[in-house]
């Protein structure tokens, strides 16, 4: 079923229109040359959070600043050199695209808009080398002109701060995330949700809101505990899910969990629907942590390890919720983090690292350029007087969507909305745009589709589509302070337009016929490289950045998962198994010789398995050696007494859950004969 937009779709719709006839009204007025563009620019910027317009204004700004500054410093020797300006115009697209792709953030928008208005300003200008400063000067006014007004109407007519929206998202997550340990820790534990499987992907969404914060003026003190927020909202998924698997295996013994962490469980969960607020959260949190410190009965069993590592991760969650809900309080008040302390500090959190597919990325931005460069070829080829439009849609096609895993259903889409917005434009421009006469009646005319189009563009499902309209339709109209539309320039100049989007869809559609697949297997094949790696120790003891990276190539990685049908809970298990595997590397160099070496052993049969996961392009069963080795070091550990072996123990079980789901329960005293707890 459509959800038909809301009120505030229809108010920040009218925000955005008057905004855009104010840009155009002034550019008329002023008489620049393309009045439009100051108009599509409005809509481009326009965000209903105003430090997202804010952010999105300052990246548009500076990077038409350095497109057109490109295109000034190109265009004029090279203009008798068509098939080298042709090179430099190809080479800086794919240049500016790769470097854009190497941030996650909205600030890649910085890199991407130079990339395309570069070409856009300096092919317009081939057949008039000497007009490519004015073109350049006016583009930038125009586009500066748009910025502005879409800046004042979102200061002036009804401001959402993105701070507003930021608590209700963290509420959202929160309760999805407490959702999922309340199933986990009940009685009666539940299947996956959908819920549980988006959290990891929802972070992405918060990461872009936390780029605009830093634009809200009212934000300031937000801004650093929103930080600090996600790196530990980051850290629940990954607990959430070990907690759920070490359960499982833990009910699949004979005795199930003792009466002792069943009240446990029961305590914790119910202490997860305390608010921040509440007197006793505090308090409780702190009689929490100190019944799960006291140690399980030391039978050295299976069931006494496997509730040894419950407990262990049920005060990591206990430690982790009370930061999250701390922080999200501090936040509503706009209270800055001087006399907060944070409760989880086993592990360094809040450094950003982040994966990148180097390979990929330059192919994808390689293929960009080269196909740019032969659309310019074939142009010149044919000297066809209005090929530029073709080769500046299709840039602008291949530097929008050239960084998605499957770009052509974008690409798809694209040619549909240029077709549609070609129709829509014709019939404004020679339907009724001739009867118009005075600005007012101009506005009047253009509501209907512009306020239907910005009222969607809030909307997850239309809302591309709807930008795409709004915009093209807005530049294809073309309106200047006189009326001379002359219908044979107009078909000419759209048919070369789709003709670039088309060849881009082609062009596409032969280098990267792949689809989303190469890039999930290539992100799966880098998770494995990474775990080998860091089972082997080679690096260099930065856990916290190696912590970071597993976490963003999770967020990654859980999307893609989720859309290819494949169950994200595997991402999960192995990055347990990274962290399992870091705990180990800090632990074992505190363990006496023979436990030592036996831990040693598990990780090197670890990065063994992972290494030859890689090599072989798909996940192996890992091999029963590797259970040996791990068995044999939980024994050995369990003969030292010492806090380290003890925390060496509850990652070897952690680890050998993730790996071995269906092996029979670990025998300590007969891997180990004499091994006593």
């Amino acid at each position: 079923m459509i959800a038909l937009p809301a009120k505030r779709d229809w108010l920040f719709s009218a925000r955005t229109f008057a905004a855009a006839m104010l840009a155009l009204y002034i550019a008329l007025a002023l008489g620049l040359p393309r009045p439009s563009w100051a108009m599509g620019t409005v809509y481009i910027v326009s965000h209903p959070l105003i430090g997202a317009t804010r952010s999105k204004a300052v990246y548009r700004v500076f990077g038409t600043l350095l497109g057109a500054a490109a295109a000034v410093c190109v265009v004029p020797p090279l203009a008798n050199q068509p098939v080298l300006l042709s090179l430099v115009v190809a080479l800086w697209s794919g240049a500016l695209l790769y470097l854009s792709m190497l941030d996650h953030t909205p600030r890649h928008y910085l890199l991407r808009l130079p990339a395309y208005t570069m070409p856009l300003i300096a092919l317009s200008a081939v057949y008039a080398p000497e007009n490519v400063f004015d073109i350049a000067v006016a583009r930038s006014e125009e586009i500066v002109l748009g910025i502005v007004c879409a800046s004042v109407a979102a200061a002036l007519v009804l401001p959402t701060r993105v701070s507003a929206v930021l608590s209700p998202r963290v509420d959202g997550w929160l309760k999805d995330a407490a959702a999922w340990a309340t199933d986990t820790l009940g009685s009666d534990p539940q299947p996956p949700s959908t819920g549980r499987n988006r959290l990891a992907a929802d972070l992405l969404a918060f990461d872009q809101l936390l780029t605009h914060l830093s634009y809200d003026a009212t934000s300031r003190n937000a801004e650093r505990t929103a930080g600090e927020l996600r790196a530990r909202m980051s850290m629940l998924p990954p607990l959430l899910s070990s907690l759920s698997d070490l359960l499982a295996e833990l009910r699949k013994t004979p005795q199930g969990p003792s009466p002792e962490l069943i009240q446990l469980m029961e305590s914790v969960s119910a202490w997860l629907a305390y608010p921040a607020d509440n007197p006793w959260f505090l308090s409780q949190a702190r009689a929490l942590r100190r019944q799960l410190d006291a140690p399980p009965p030391p039978d050295g069993g299976w069931p006494s390890l496997l509730e040894s590592t419950v407990r262990m991760r049920l005060k990591s969650l206990v430690n982790l919720w009370q930061d999250c809900l701390t922080l999200r309080a501090l936040i509503s008040r706009g209270l800055p983090l001087w006399d907060w302390k944070p409760a989880y500090r086993r592990w360094e959190v809040g450094v950003k690292a982040r994966h990148y597919d180097y390979g990929l990325l330059g192919f994808a931005a390689g293929t960009a350029a080269l196909g740019i460069f032969l659309g310019c070829l074939a142009w010149i080829a044919l000297g066809w007087q209005d090929g530029a439009n073709a080769v500046i849609l299709g840039t602008i096609a291949c530097c929008l969507f050239g960084s998605m895993d499957e770009p052509a259903p974008m690409l798809r889409t694209l040619f549909i909305v240029n077709t549609v917005c070609t129709m829509l434009a014709g019939l404004l421009l020679f339907a009724v745009l001739p009867a118009v006469h005075e600005f007012e009646m101009l506005a009047l005319c253009l509501a209907p589709p512009f306020l239907l189009g910005g009222a969607l563009m809030n909307q997850a499902r239309f809302g591309p589509v709807a930008m795409l309209l709004v915009v093209f339709t807005a530049n294809l109209i073309g309106l200047q302070q006189s009326y001379n539309a002359d219908f044979q320039s107009f078909l000419n100049s759209n048919l070369a337009g789709a003709a670039g989007i088309l060849f881009a869809l082609v062009w596409t559609l032969t280098t990267r016929p792949f689809g989303a697949e190469l890039t999930l297997r290539r992100l799966i094949r880098s998770n494995w490289r990474d775990l080998a790696h860091n089972a082997a120790g080679r690096h260099g003891g930065d856990y916290a950045r190696l912590t970071a990276l597993m976490l963003d190539r999770l967020s990654l990685l859980a999307p893609r998962l989720a859309a290819d049908g494949a169950d994200p809970s595997a991402g999960f298990r192995e990055l347990r198994v990274g962290f399992s595997a870091l705990d180990l590397q800090r632990d074992e160099h505190r363990l006496a010789g023979a436990a030592h070496q036996a831990v040693d052993a598990a990780l090197q049969g670890v990065s063994e398995h992972f290494r030859a996961c890689a090599d072989a392009d798909r996940y192996l069963d890992a091999p029963d050696a590797l259970l040996g080795r791990l068995d044999a070091a939980i024994a050995l550990t369990l003969a030292d007494p010492a806090p380290a072996a003890r925390e060496a123990r509850n990652a070897l079980v952690e680890m050998r859950v993730s790996l071995f789901p269906d092996a029979e329960g670990c025998q300590p005293a007969s891997t180990v004969p004499g091994a006593q707890p």
